[in-house]
């Protein structure tokens, strides 16, 4: 970050533009300068940084919190939760973070997101066969929504019987709907209930799954409190499900609209690693790094920003920088993609980082090998994303097979 200091560029957008090209936005920002003074799609001030390394830097930047005490009243905080939810990885800073991240990491192991590996094979398998006899299907509603859900049930050890109506929860929290703005605090209402209602049940009766291995673990004689198991059963379900299902949506749709790529990925299934990681760079689900807010006045590229206020990252903007990324704009499956951002840096670099790429590799090698032909239903530029600058997701995608 620059020792000296510039005004800051003062951004003039158009929320109608934003949500349906973040990128085209981004870039154009990005190339006017690396920070400017921003206000979102709700009407909230934040700063904005555009560049890859300065969006590296600041998400490694410790006088950057994620802690909305330091927040200044007026900015853009990002979801307003009750503590019972609140009190998860993406609120907290060291040493709480380092405590329950210690805690967190001795339950949701490696060796735990590996042997996922052939119940997501399964799921997926369960889902295509449904599919398949069709000849056309909502993949969303059909598939990239489904998959996730039904994983991170498993993992978190939810029965089947009691998987409620997760997506409607996550819909009115991310997306909530202007006029009916009561269903966002249903939702909360909905979670709260039922994480209680789960831990009380897993603490009676504990089996071989992650819910109950957080409740058991310690170190010496510090363990998870009840609000952050709550908040992590939470963060678990919404981020696990939330970014992984726009992850698959995302990487279908520009498959489907590269057709060479496409193909490349066809004829060498085992590229399928690399794949995912420029998938995810190219438009992956999370234009924007979780809101951060400075301890002190800092200086990002050449721009001072204030203690206190809003920072906003964006990792769209980043892994579309030229600087680091040459011909950004183009879906390259054999580019070197070291350095992308989509799953964080430094001490937040995100926990589930190892089961969203199993199952999205699991996913589209399963999806193009049981659908060939696999082509959209309908003209790209009717599909409809979900209406949030937050999250880049696909509200449907109608395909033929």
């Amino acid at each position: 970050m620059d020792a000296s200091t510039t005004p800051p560029a003062q951004a003039a957008v158009d929320p109608v533009e934003l949500l349906a090209d973040p990128y085209a936005v981004y870039s154009r920002l990005r190339e006017a300068g690396p920070v400017h003074r921003f206000t979102g799609t709700d009407g909230l001030p934040a700063w904005l940084v555009t560049r890859y390394e300065d969006v590296r830097q600041a998400l490694a930047d410790p006088r950057l919190s994620l802690d909305k005490a330091h927040a200044k009243p007026g900015g853009y905080h990002g979801f307003a939760l009750p503590p019972a939810l609140d009190a998860n990885l993406l609120n907290m800073d060291p040493p709480d973070h380092t405590r329950v991240r210690r805690l967190v990491s001795q339950a949701f192991t490696p060796r735990r997101t590996a042997l996922l590996r052939e119940p997501v094979r399964r799921t997926a398998d369960a889902l295509l066969d449904a599919i398949e006899p069709l000849g056309r299907t909502d993949l969303i509603a059909s598939y990239a929504a489904p998959l996730p859900i039904t994983v991170i049930c498993e993992l978190l050890g939810v029965a089947e019987e009691d998987r409620p109506d997760f997506r409607g929860w996550t819909d009115a929290l991310v997306a909530p709907d202007p006029a009916r703005p009561e269903r966002a605090r249903e939702a909360v209402r909905s979670l709260l209930a039922f994480f209680a209602a789960l831990l009380t049940r897993k603490r009676a009766e504990p089996a071989e799954d992650l819910l109950s291995a957080m409740i058991a673990v310690r170190d010496e004689e510090d363990r998870l409190s009840e609000d952050e198991l709550m908040s992590l059963a939470f963060l678990i379900l919404f981020a696990g499900y939330e970014n992984t299902v726009h992850l698959i949506g995302n990487a279908t749709l520009a498959l489907l609209l590269d057709p060479a790529q496409l193909a490349a990925l066809r004829d060498d299934p085992a590229r399928i690693g690399a794949a995912v990681e420029e998938l995810a760079r190219y438009d992956g689900p999370a234009p924007l790094a979780i809101r951060r807010f400075p301890t002190q006045d800092v200086t990002i590229g050449g721009v001072t920003v204030p203690a206190g206020e809003t920072v906003l990252l964006s990792l769209a903007a980043a892994h579309r920088d030229p600087r680091r990324f040459p011909e950004p704009d183009r879906l390259d499956l054999g580019r070197d993609t070291t350095g992308h951002l989509a799953l964080g840096h430094g001490i937040h670099y995100c926990l589930g980082a190892p089961l969203a790429r199993l199952e999205t590799e699991v996913a589209l090698t399963a999806l193009l090998a049981r659908l060939p032909g696999l082509e959209l239903d309908v003209p790209a530029e009717t599909l409809r994303r979900r209406p949030s600058m937050r999250t880049r997701g696909l509200l449907e995608l109608p395909v033929r097979f």
